[in-house]
This record gives C-alpha cells, sequence and structure tokens, in this order.
C-alpha cells in the first residue's frame, strides 16, 4: 500500500514519526497497511486504537498491588483469587481476557518465581511491561536451573527450609504471585496495603516493603 511521507499524517489519520531518519521497516509498513486497511472496513477506528494503546499504558504494578491488597484484607476474596485469579482480577476491573491467570500463593514453607523460558510471556495487565531482565536469557534459562542462587543475586535470601517452585508462563497462561503479608499490618488501610506490594514481589524475586 503506497504511503505519501511528505504528508504528516497516513490515510488513516494516524501521525508518522518524524523523529525516524531512516525508511520504514518492512513490519513497520506492514502494522501501517494492516491498521489502515482494518479502519477503510469499519472493523476499528483511529479513536478506539488510540484508546487500546492509552489502556496499554495506563497497566502498571498498581493493578497487581489492589489485588494483592484485596487478598490479604478479604479471606473470601483470597479464597476466589486462588480459585479463579482470572475472575477475581476482574472483579477488581482488570480484564485478562482469554488468558487463564493463575495465582500461587507464598507461604511459610514455599516460595513462588514466575518466568518465561520460551520470550516473555507476562501479566502484563495486571505488572505492565515486563522488566528488561525478565526478557534476558540469563534469567530465563538461569531462574530454572539455580533458582536460590539467582533469587539471591536479586537481593533475596531465602532460608534453605523453603522450598522454591519455578512457574513457566504460556502464551495462553500467566501467573503472579501472592506474596506473604507483612507482619505488623493488621490495621493497614487497604491503600497503605497497596503501597507495601512492590513488582518484584508479584514476579516472585522480591518480597513486599516491609514496615
Amino acid at each position: 500500500m503506497p504511503h505519501d511521507h511528505s504528508n504528516p499524517l497516513s490515510p488513516s489519520g494516524h501521525p508518522y514519526r518524524k523523529d525516524q531518519d531512516k525508511p520504514l521497516t518492512y513490519w513497520q509498513n506492514m502494522e501501517i497497511a494492516v491498521r489502515e486497511i482494518l479502519i477503510s472496513k469499519g472493523i476499528t477506528s483511529t479513536i478506539e486504537i488510540q484508546k487500546t494503546i492509552n489502556d496499554m499504558d495506563d497497566r502498571s504494578p498498581a493493578n497487581g498491588a489492589k489485588v494483592v491488597a484485596k487478598a490479604w484484607s478479604d479471606p473470601d476474596y483470597k479464597k476466589r483469587l486462588l480459585t479463579n485469579a482470572s475472575a477475581a482480577s476482574k472483579e477488581l476491573g482488570f480484564d485478562i481476557g482469554a488468558l487463564k491467570l493463575i495465582a500461587l500463593e507464598n507461604t511459610n514453607t514455599t516460595h513462588n518465581v514466575i518466568v518465561c523460558t520460551l520470550c516473555s510471556c507476562y501479566p502484563r495487565n495486571l505488572l505492565g511491561l515486563p522488566p528488561d531482565w525478565y526478557k534476558q536469557r540469563s534469567y530465563r534459562s538461569r531462574i530454572v536451573k539455580y533458582p536460590r542462587k539467582v533469587l539471591k543475586e536479586f537481593g533475596l535470601n531465602l532460608p534453605k527450609d523453603i522450598s522454591i517452585r519455578v512457574h513457566d508462563s504460556t502464551a495462553d497462561m500467566r501467573y503472579i504471585v501472592l506474596p506473604n503479608r507483612p507482619t505488623g499490618t493488621d490495621e493497614f488501610s487497604i491503600e497503605k496495603l497497596e503501597s507495601l506490594v512492590t513488582r518484584d514481589s508479584m514476579i516472585g524475586v522480591g518480597l513486599p516493603k516491609s514496615i
């Protein structure tokens, strides 16, 4: 599909990147072509596309922190989360879609860690974009073979009597770790509990903030 790059807008009304001196790549041209075909056929619109982009940009670990804090403070919700994490997340407004989400509860004897050994599958609806290290081969391969050593590199030294379980995400299945609630937080509001939840604690390479 030809494009007039002297025009700052594509036929769909989407602005071309002005900071790009090099010619568009094959995949960039493909994205533009597919997007404009979908718009021209009325399947989607520029407004819907921009809304989706904005929704994706708004995803952050704060979403997952709301889920964790709710589970810490509401035993019934925690049961629902551990039974069907996708449905429980949707209760709080975080729709996982067709993906299956599994919540992994840390205990006094078991610590859970998530990884995607093939690529970077990750619960983005709850945690936002995956950190760079999560996508690197060094993490993806080593956390499976040497979990205790890798966690120590993250500053997490677990006692030897705590077993470590590594869970491998797939294209249609995601995990989120439900970390142990910090002691001394019985009187905390749910908002204050949310502030203790870290992204790394929901991946399993860290713990919630202590008080």
